[in-house]
């Protein structure tokens, strides 16, 4: 009995399916954290455009 569990383990660790779904995932990981690096930077830009220069330019 013991044998079949570990002819089981054996079996489920040598089977690649599901590789690819982890690739993908990773890099969905790696796209989002780019994205909300970016969003962050151009957010920052906005805000300091939308709130001091804008008003400023309007003498407001």
């Amino acid at each position: 009995m013991l044998r079949f569990y570990f002819d089981c383990i054996r079996y489920w660790l040598g089977r690649e399916n599901g590789q690819d779904l982890i690739e993908y995932g990773l890099l969905a990981l790696l796209i989002s954290v780019v994205a909300v690096a970016v969003l962050a930077q151009v957010g920052a830009t906005l805000v300091d455009v939308y709130f001091s220069k804008i008003p400023a330019a309007l003498g407001t």
